[in-house]
């Protein structure tokens, strides 16, 4: 049977590079993945996206940033403590405890790096305007696989395509990170073309990258799984849970802070992991809301290191599996079962009925759709009047306004409809929250 080996999967040779590149004194390999990542622009536009709540007032609110710097932290634990159990059998091939972390760590501050401005509700409005003009001379040239990408747009596969591709070597092999960096950081190494004939909602290569996929896939020996698709590196699971306990745990504060959970609410769904009756006193001083806050940071580090705890267990208890590639749940946190699998499902069943189906929320989400689906029209179109100036359409002074304003992701005249497009689509998802809501209402 088939099984995914330590030393491939742990590959120190870079995406980009064809000869592997000399260790620095006090810096391993992975965190040379770590501080290209956060030194990178893709990565400090995530300050102003949306984790939840698109274009709050609240400075207290998280966004994409905090929330991938704490989804790290999480991650570091995690890959440490598989490093450690692990030990006898990776210490052959030169990995250390620490080494692992790092390459979660990497793999956690990179995971929500493709994602366009407003959250999910941007992707959402991505996918419905290239379903909703399909029909449109717009795009009657793109060929149908172009296409299928646009309508299902994922911004875990505009995340391969910035650490790949877009960011420091531009089609050099971008970042230029290790084989086990971007093998942690794929959470779903598959085309979209399966999300149509199978029952996988999400996909992490777009076709225009699917060179790229076969390329990460061949270096670190995983196994194939069909045409265009792999089955998962072992270590993006742990990448996955460290998202998953900080979406749970920490996206519930945020929603105190929003109005739309009392302390009371959230104290009880701790309640499922976390003894509330062993939380110490805090000093006379705190009070009122003050006094609850600081009560629930406490009781949440205690819960994520209980929820850190069950996922290495688990981690280590289908490690088999893991290594060929046939885990039977979907992720590790259903795999641990048990309080932690309980108090994330609750978390997350709080999270949809109080957060996510809020009418306040949803109006936030109605306008940010709208914003975006009004700047894809005036970008789409520029580039399309671009392509065929010299037909019937006319280019005019706007049309050239806009595409200066992509700057280096402008399209040329001579490129395919696809190509063009899919630039569109590189400065589209990278905008922040503020600059798209201002663009949007510019162009209105």
């Amino acid at each position: 049977m088939d099984r995914m080996k330590w030393e491939n999967l742990f590959s120190r040779k870079r995406y980009g590079l064809a000869r592997l590149e000399q260790q620095e004194a006090g810096r391993s390999h992975f965190q040379k993945d770590i501080d290209r990542i956060i030194f990178s622009n893709a990565f400090r536009r995530l300050n102003d996206k949306t984790q939840v709540y698109p274009l709050s007032d609240n400075d207290n609110i998280r966004t994409r940033l905090p929330h991938s710097l704490e989804a790290s932290s999480v991650g570091r634990s995690l890959g440490t403590k598989i490093g450690e159990r692990l030990y006898h059998e990776l210490k052959y091939i030169g990995i250390e405890p620490s080494h692992v972390g790092d390459i979660v760590q990497a793999a956690c501050l990179a995971h929500d790096i493709g994602n366009p401005p407003f959250g999910h509700s941007g992707e959402d409005a991505i996918r419905d305007w290239f379903r909703k003009n399909a029909d449109r001379d717009l795009l009657k040239d793109i060929s149908p696989a172009q296409l299928h990408d646009f309508q299902n747009f994922e911004g875990n596969a505009q995340g391969l395509r910035i650490v790949t591709q877009l960011e420091y070597y531009l089609f050099q092999g971008g970042m230029r990170l290790t084989y086990a960096t971007l093998g942690a950081f794929m959470k779903y190494p598959w085309t979209s073309d399966l999300i149509s004939v199978s029952t996988k909602k999400k996909y992490g290569c777009n076709v225009s990258e699917s060179k790229t996929l076969v390329k990460i896939a061949a270096e670190l020996g995983l196994i194939q799984r069909g045409t265009t698709a792999w089955c998962r590196h072992p270590i993006s699971y742990l990448m996955e849970a460290a998202d998953d306990i900080c979406y749970a745990s920490i996206d519930l504060e945020d929603a105190i802070e929003m109005g739309f959970m009392t302390y009371d609410e959230v104290f009880k769904i701790f309640g499922v992991i976390v003894d509330l009756d062993r939380i110490p006193e805090l000093h006379p001083s705190c009070q009122g809301n003050d006094l609850l806050s600081r009560q629930l940071a406490i009781v949440r580090g205690r819960a994520i290191n209980v929820l850190i705890e069950g996922v290495v267990d688990t981690f280590m208890r289908n490690k088999d599996d893991l290594l060929m590639g046939n885990l039977l749940y979907e992720d590790l946190i259903k795999a641990c079962g048990g309080e932690v699998r309980e108090f994330i499902e609750l978390a997350k069943s709080n999270a949809k009925e109080k957060i996510f189906d809020h009418p306040r929320k949803i109006q936030i989400d109605k306008v940010s759709h709208a914003r975006i689906e009004t700047i894809l029209e005036a970008f789409i179109e520029a580039a399309y009047n671009l392509k065929f100036q010299d037909d019937e359409r006319h280019f005019s002074d706007r049309d050239r306004y806009l595409l200066d304003l992509m700057g280096n992701h402008q399209p040329q005249a001579e490129w395919s409809l696809d190509r063009a497009y899919i630039n569109v689509l590189d400065f589209v998802s990278g905008l922040t929250d503020k600059y798209a809501a201002n663009l949007a209402k510019k162009i209105c």
